[in-house]
């Protein structure tokens, strides 16, 4: 049986379709590039915004009219929340959720014969049973997923009922993981969760402990944060990143709105005071690290006023770039039943504004890092004979060499 993946969504998603893809090369089935050849295409799909179903749905009509007599999988965030949405597509004969996933194996030996649409949604993700799921898809780097779930409930956010409760992997299966993943080649281990600084906290463990043992492995030269919460962005963990070459500075940290009724609407953890403090105190430290942040505009309530509030506060702060999310009612959450409802053309005029903003943002970023020195770790050959590879702190380089730079690690002047 020849099987095809498509993913949707965040690095999760990419690092467990990978997993998944590696169990079922392991028990003989074939892994194939395109839908159009697959006899099964199994799509890990999204539930963040509307758009993002919206996507799956397209995507299932688009492969039927390629290839009729594919079967269609559904798994992952969306199958787990409205799976009848998904039975009710074309050659959709089996929709599951986020633990069903990984059971896709055995799912998949009797595939072929179904004839009744089914699915299995059922979420029972008490313990972190499938361990660190690493993503191969670039053999010089590999994102790790340690930690799954949350439990903060933010007013705007279904994915606590899509992937449940916060848990994680231990200290000592992460490193041992990451040990075999870096003596295979990988120079960059990136780590994911869907609360990433939550980890260890239900195993009497910690986020912090967990960087103090990766960084102790010999082989492992990079080891990169993905987004964290900026309450559990401690500060021995910035004391940790000046005392380490390995952690990079790089940090993703969701905002969401620079207002602070908007904060209070959303139950967000902190206030602006708090994340001007800790963007301040991680420039103080490290004045080239590349501060990334998510941002939702068009929440339910967010005035003119609100909004120019953000702006003012993005502008006051170090920030990097934003990663700018158009607001989205998800049934599941509180925020889908709020009053005061922004529009769909003025939640688009702000999201234009906000891209504006957040490539001026880049471009000041780029020239402040204009004639400093950085390691980059180079990973592909263009058809111009340019190598292209990221810096530490995240800053996309090209350059012509004669000599073969994958894989490698080459100080460059930017």
């Amino acid at each position: 049986m020849l099987i095809s993946f498509q993913t949707f969504g965040c690095k999760l998603n990419f690092s467990e379709t990978a997993t998944i893809s590696q169990q079922l090369q392991d028990i003989g089935f074939s892994i194939v590039d395109s839908y159009r050849e697959a006899d099964v295409h199994v799509i890990h799909s999204c539930t963040v915004t509307e758009h993002a179903e919206k996507k799956c749905r397209q995507a299932i009509r688009h492969i039927v009219k390629e290839n009729p007599n594919v079967k269609i999988v559904v798994m992952g965030c969306y199958s787990q929340l409205r799976p009848s949405e998904l039975q009710d597509l074309p050659n959709v004969v089996f929709v599951c959720g986020n633990e069903t996933k990984f059971k896709l194996p055995e799912i998949l030996k009797d595939i072929v014969a179904v004839e009744d649409k089914k699915e299995d949604n059922k979420l029972e993700t008490n313990d972190f049973i499938y361990h660190s799921a690493v993503s191969q898809e670039s053999r010089t780097r590999a994102f790790m997923k340690i930690q799954d779930g949350c439990d903060y409930f933010c007013t705007y956010c279904a994915i606590p009922y899509a992937r449940g409760r916060s848990r994680s992997d231990s200290v000592k299966n992460v490193v041992d993981i990451a040990r075999k993943t870096v003596e295979g080649g990988k120079k960059e281990i990136v780590l994911s969760g869907v609360n990433l600084g939550d980890f260890g906290r239900k195993n009497s463990e910690s986020f912090y402990a967990l960087l103090v043992e990766l960084i102790n492995i010999d082989k492992l030269e990079r080891l990169r944060i993905s987004s964290i919460e900026p309450n559990l962005l401690e500060s021995r963990i910035l004391d940790l990143c000046t005392q380490t070459n390995k952690i990079m500075p790089h940090f993703h940290i969701p905002l969401q709105s620079g207002s602070d009724k908007i904060l209070k609407l959303m139950r967000r953890k902190y206030d602006t005071g708090f994340f001007r403090d800790k963007v301040a105190a991680i420039k103080e430290i490290m004045p080239l690290s590349c501060i990334a942040i998510d941002l939702i505009t068009g929440f339910p309530g967010e005035t003119t006023q609100d909004f120019d509030d953000t702006i003012k506060f993005l502008d006051s702060t170090g920030v990097s770039y934003l990663h700018i999310f158009s607001y989205s009612d998800r049934p599941e959450a509180a925020s889908s039943k709020y009053q005061g409802k922004v529009s769909n053309e003025e939640i688009s005029r702000r999201s234009k504004v906000l891209h504006n903003f957040s490539e001026d943002k880049w471009n000041d970023f780029l020239s402040l890092n204009k004639g400093t020195t950085h390691k980059v770790l180079f990973e592909t050959l263009n058809d111009v004979g340019e190598w292209t590879g990221w810096t530490d702190n995240y800053i996309e380089v090209n350059r012509k060499s004669d000599e073969n730079l994958y894989n490698m690690i080459v100080d460059v002047v930017i």
